[in-house]
């Protein structure tokens, strides 16, 4: 389908002759809001104080590096011929979801072993920190033109898209044509993920359980989305967020049913200040 509409700016504004980009700001709000809801679930735990903030400080720039490298990885062949500063252009996109989630997983693990804590306790913990971040940080792929899908047909635009709000329809019209907005649909997928991780962490399910099925949950929707996608890292031929988005339903489920049949280990309120029997209900007067 063909269109023609005005596009929003990139840049959120400029100091001097530093532009500050959309992109940017989007992605360190859902940081920001994700350590927040972190930080509040730890308290209200009793976990160590400040151990979520103290975790972020070294996952946050490790995170960007390693969703940086992996990009640039699957994408040399743009940036082989190019400008030397051309892989550490972040500023004009190019991160990929998965290169930080391994980033985060092994700071994590390090964290742990060092605070000599609990791994799952804490992954459990941030799972719904981490796909409230990706849900936010969706938005500065829609800034900046990128993770959309194919062209839409003009009977699939009248029939759903031209009911959305014409800032996202403008957005997605790129070059003259308009183009399926893939970000929204991971974003909204991404926060009922949300939702389903804040009902679960309530059961006080085995530990590593919330965290797993964080993975399982945000993969599903990712495997189908990524298929629609025109700008997927690719690696033999196959789309890798397909290949990796199997390898953790599988490796998550695997390990879920592992974990429920084994009787040694601990429950998501285990160590705590909480009474999982008494947590969330009233009192009676």
């Amino acid at each position: 389908m063909t269109c023609s509409a005005p596009t929003l700016d990139r840049v959120m504004i400029t100091i001097g002759s530093y532009p500050i980009y959309w992109y940017g700001v989007i992605i360190a709000i859902g940081a920001f809001l994700g350590l927040y809801i972190a930080t509040k679930e730890a308290n209200r735990l009793g976990m160590k104080k400040d151990i979520m903030v103290d975790l972020v400080v070294f996952a946050i720039p490790i995170s960007i590096i390693f969703a940086r490298i992996y990009y640039v990885v699957f994408e040399w062949d743009r940036y082989v011929n190019g400008p030397w500063w051309g892989p550490f252009a972040i500023w004009e996109g190019g991160i990929a979801i998965h290169g930080a989630l391994i980033g985060a997983v092994l700071t994590a693990v390090v964290f742990a072993r060092v605070r000599k804590t609990s791994f799952w306790q804490i992954a459990d913990v941030a799972a719904p920190s981490l796909i409230l971040g990706q849900a936010i940080g969706r938005w500065g792929n829609f800034m900046n033109q990128e993770a959309h899908g194919g062209p839409i047909s003009e009977a699939t635009y009248n029939s759903f898209h031209q009911y959305l709000p014409d800032f996202i329809m403008n957005q997605m019209c790129i070059d003259g044509v308009m183009y399926h907005p893939t970000f929204l649909y991971e974003s909204f997928w991404n926060l009922l993920v949300l939702i389903l991780l804040l009902i679960i962490r309530r059961k006080n399910l085995i530990r590593g359980v919330v965290f797993l099925t964080y993975l399982m949950s945000y993969s599903v929707g990712r495997f189908f989305i990524e298929g629609m996608r025109t700008d997927s890292l690719y690696g033999g031929g196959l789309r890798a967020a397909q290949v990796v988005s199997v390898l953790l339903i599988v490796g998550s489920v695997l390990l879920i049913i592992y974990w429920v049949k084994s009787k040694s280990k601990k429950h998501y309120y285990d160590d705590t200040k909480l009474d999982p029997h008494k947590n969330n209900k009233h009192k009676k007067k």
